[in-house]
């Protein structure tokens, strides 16, 4: 039994179709029905039932399958670690991020840029949602976003600094003077608000869903840039974390009072994967800019 046998049979196990997973694994079809069969033939039970339209995964393949995953991880982990050593910072950083973060990751991004210019950079924007599925599959090194309302095992949420929920007006409407504003105050105003969802939204209802309050929603939107473009073309309110429109200067975060009104910035990561140096060094970056000082500030405020 070897690395790639391992590695064969995890994707005949996520398709259930040899012909699929030889095309994503780049082999023959030929190539991976013979070392399918090579590990069943080592394990002395079949692995996957076949016939002319379909294939199933057999008893003896559902107890193989953990364990072949934790196989592959900690291979691969050690090959990061290697190639690491080998590169020297050098190769590729995936980094997953929500809307809330741009603000944050940008002054990050422009030193990280100048110092390691060896170190290609992905950047993801997506939903909490979307970037964890990827975190998962290890389609990313890390993803810094707010701290889910739902906790999961395989992720570790490390804290980088706490922010408020704030409502979110342009700078001359009658809100942007008030130093903070009380839930039911948002109730006389017309909203646009982020789609379900969206982890400023999620932090809302949450807010609200023991009170009996009734809010003008007007607009919904899953695209938090759309959402920030309309209220520079009306009077309406937001509600979002204050870190998005800080440094705006046409924008104002009020921030809402209420005794469980915070919202945890984190790093989340894989649980037990390998943490590249390129990331440690980004994270250390990140740690020190000037724009996660100014949302530790905004804390003690």
């Amino acid at each position: 039994m070897d690395i790639r046998q391992l590695k064969y049979f995890l994707k005949v196990a996520e398709t259930l179709n040899f012909s699929e997973a030889s095309r994503r694994l780049y082999i023959t079809q030929s190539t991976l029905s013979q070392q399918i069969s090579h590990l069943e033939q080592e394990i002395g039970l079949p692995l996957f039932e076949r016939n002319s339209h379909e294939v199933f995964i057999t008893e003896a393949g559902k107890e193989l399958l953990p364990y072949a995953q934790k196989a592959v991880v900690a291979t691969n982990s050690c090959m990061d670690h290697i190639e690491d050593l080998k590169k020297m910072l050098t190769g590729e950083l995936n980094i997953g991020v929500t809307f809330s973060f741009s603000t944050i990751m940008s002054e990050t991004l422009v030193e990280f840029m100048h110092t390691y210019p060896g170190v290609k950079l992905n950047i993801h924007y997506r939903t909490m949602e979307e970037l964890m599925t990827m975190l998962k599959k290890r389609e990313l090194d890390f993803v810094l976003a707010f701290r889910p309302l739902k906790t999961d095992k395989d992720i570790e949420s490390r804290l980088l600094f706490s922010n408020r929920l704030a409502a979110v007006v342009q700078s001359n409407h009658p809100l942007a003077q008030h130093a903070s504003v009380e839930l039911e105050e948002l109730q006389q105003y017309d909203l646009v608000l982020p789609a379900r969802g969206l982890q400023a939204r999620n932090a809302f209802d949450k807010l609200v869903a023991d009170k009996d309050m009734n809010f003008n929603i007007r607009v919904e939107v899953n695209h938090v840039s759309f959402l920030l473009e309309l209220l520079r073309h009306t009077h309406h309110v937001t509600v979002l974390s204050e870190a998005t429109v800080m440094h705006r200067q046409d924008l104002r975060a009020v921030p809402i009072k209420s005794d469980c009104n915070s919202m945890e910035g984190c790093i989340h990561i894989l649980r037990d994967a390998y943490f590249k140096n390129s990331a440690q060094e980004f994270l250390r970056i990140l740690r020190n800019s000037t724009a996660l000082m100014a949302n530790t500030m905004m804390e003690a405020r």
